[in-house]
């Protein structure tokens, strides 16, 4: 199976391009099959990882910034890749 985690965040005001270097910065304890960091009008910065994994598995994210560093909590989804 694989399984697909999103990790999306609004940058504080004036701090999108910084917010986007961390991002793409930040290491995982073990590398997923696919990673793709992507920006979004609003300051958001959205970072998706491909795992094989089963759905609950315990995979590694990426952390919260620092607080100032953006504008409201992290959020973050998990998804299960289904054939067409």
């Amino acid at each position: 199976m694989t399984v697909a985690l999103m990790w999306e965040a609004r940058a504080a005001e004036g701090r999108a391009d910084e917010l986007l270097a961390w991002a793409r910065a930040q290491a995982l304890p073990a590398p997923p099959v696919r990673r793709e960091t992507l920006r979004a009008p609003g300051d958001r910065v959205l970072v998706i990882t491909w795992w094989d994994a089963e759905f609950d598995a315990d995979l590694p994210e990426l952390p919260e910034p620092d607080a100032g560093l953006v504008a409201r909590a992290v959020h973050r989804w998990r998804f299960e890749v289904v054939g067409e």
